[in-house]
């Protein structure tokens, strides 16, 4: 519903802008414009869905092969200490508990298509405990915060999009990516626990945040420390070595449980080829909206508007570009990957703008889409302060991550 409303907008601003542009400037000939740019980027985003096929097999296929050896067990065996203490209303041994590392653990490696059935079959498991049908328990709440963060480890569908977009290096958003979604997920979940009453105050929670705040703190101080020069090339190390060495580590762990590698990779190849094709018709249709949107020239009036805004207030106006991709990412998916991929066409994958909206896009999940399907599935009604704590997360990861790319990229 939504995406055909923001559609119908492009499409009668769009209008509406030419009209204005035909009747007080005289310009005849903004509607042909408006129609030649809508027909080439129609052509344009066919060849980028196609062209993705390649690199999102090969993902994909990498990702498979991590599945089925077994990593994301080893994920959920992890973490599991902590989400007892987070989840202190679901009784012990409870199989809602185990559906819940895994939806996680599928999520913090990018396998989307794992993640959701699981969260699916997390979510009637724990109706099963909840007292108030109608009504998100605690457990449901803090679930689907965890799950609207958008915390990931390996950000595979914006990597396959840079590159393909002629990105100098597509991982080197990878570091900046994961502090920007490590605070929006940890402001969620204390946002969470405040509501909730969580008894926070604990040696094993405590351990868990502690070490993870002085990883990140002190990459970032490390990071702060060099020229951009330097941090330009110490980013794209990091982010090699550890994408190289989960491949290194995925195909290790095949071996040592005797899962057959090459096959693996084959089977989940096949998924990227489809997942690829699906695209193709949702990108396009979002493209050519934002294509007739830009060059009926509304978009460079509502950017200018943004834009004075923030001068009036001493905001630094280079985000303002990508705040399209910021805006649509709680509510639609697609919809923020056509801005993304709009924004790093018109400014380049590799200006401050386009490497923005690309940690916008990786930073915080569809979160509105999220709620609808979860709460939809068990049929609650009452999400009580759920909205909030997402928003809250989704505010923070926002915040954090132009932060991180002043950091990273200072235009």
């Amino acid at each position: 519903m939504f995406l055909n409303i923001v559609w119908l907008i492009f499409f009668v601003g769009a209008f509406i802008a030419c009209l204005a542009q035909w009747l007080y400037l005289g310009n005849s000939g903004i509607f042909n414009d408006v129609m030649q740019s809508v027909f080439a980027m129609s052509k344009t985003a066919f060849e980028i869905a196609i062209g993705l096929t390649g690199i999102l097999a090969f993902w994909l296929g990498i990702m498979k092969i991590g599945e089925k050896a077994g990593a994301v067990q080893m994920l959920a065996k992890l973490v599991s200490p902590l989400m007892k203490r987070l989840f202190p209303s679901i009784p012990a041994n409870h199989p809602a508990m185990g559906s819940m590392l895994m939806n996680i653990s599928a999520n913090l490696l990018g396998l989307d298509n794992a993640a959701t059935p699981l969260g699916l079959k997390a979510m009637k498991e724990l109706q099963e405990i909840n007292s108030e049908k109608d009504t998100a328990s605690d457990a449901q709440i803090l679930f689907l915060v965890l799950n609207t963060s958008g915390l990931t480890l390996i950000p595979v569908g914006i990597m396959t999009y840079r590159a393909k977009l002629g990105a100098a290096n597509p991982a080197d958003i990878f570091l900046p990516l994961l502090f920007a979604t490590f605070f929006g997920t940890m402001a969620g979940v204390l946002v969470t626990s405040f509501f909730q009453k969580i008894e926070i105050k604990n040696a094993v929670f405590i351990s868990w945040i502690a070490g993870l705040c002085m990883a990140i703190f002190g990459s970032l101080w490390y990071f702060s420390m060099l020229s951009a020069e330097q941090m330009g090339i110490a980013s794209a190390f990091f982010g090699g070595i550890i994408l190289f060495s989960i491949v290194i580590f995925f195909l290790i762990l095949a071996s040592i449980k005797k899962v057959m590698p090459f096959d693996a990779f084959v089977e989940g190849a096949k998924d990227g080829f489809s997942t690829a094709v699906m695209v193709v018709p949702y990108l396009i249709a979002i493209l050519v909206g934002v294509a007739a949107f830009r060059a009926s020239g509304a978009m460079d009036f509502i950017m200018n508007g943004i834009t004075a805004a923030f001068n009036f207030f001493g905001i630094p106006a280079d985000v303002v570009p990508s705040l399209p991709t910021a805006i649509m990412k709680p509510l639609s998916g697609s919809g923020a990957r056509g801005m993304m991929v709009d924004t790093m066409q018109q400014y380049g994958p590799d200006s401050f703008a386009g490497r923005l909206s690309c940690i916008f896009q990786g930073t915080t999940d569809t979160t509105f889409y999220i709620i609808a399907v979860y709460f939809g599935s068990v049929a609650i009604r009452k999400a009580r302060h759920t909205v909030f704590c997402c928003l809250a997360a989704d505010a923070v990861g926002l915040m954090a991550a132009v932060a991180v790319a002043y950091i990273f990229f200072p235009p």
